[in-house]
């Protein structure tokens, strides 16, 4: 019987399976092994008991946040060891989508003149 580990972040943490770096930029240029843009959006993983107890903090897991590597603890669990556990001080903003609305007019201040 083989027995499945995960990670539960303690705290007030989270954890993040971090993106990979990119080596190419959005407009196609491609960028020598040396130069390092540092990524810092990934995708929470957990969410310790006490954030997910905590209105103040609506994060998720799947959301997508952006953070700040610093205080992140690398977790050695995978391989490629994107994995980290972050202080919820540390995620700065959770990337949200919205329904496609219909536009709407503005009205004229001069209309009806």
């Amino acid at each position: 019987m083989r027995v499945n580990e995960f990670v539960e972040p303690l705290g007030m943490r989270v954890l993040i399976r971090k993106d990979e770096s990119r080596n190419q930029t959005r407009g196609g240029i491609v960028l020598p092994d040396q130069a390092e843009i540092p990524t810092i959006t990934g995708r929470v993983v957990e969410v310790s008991l006490q954030i997910e107890r905590d209105a103040d903090f609506p994060i998720e897991k799947y959301d997508k946040v952006l953070f700040h590597p610093r205080n992140s603890i690398p977790v050695d669990f995978e391989q490629d060891n994107l994995l980290y556990v972050v202080p919820i001080e540390d995620v700065v903003a959770v990337f949200r989508r919205q329904e496609p609305t219909a536009p709407q007019r503005r009205k004229s201040e001069h209309q009806g003149e």
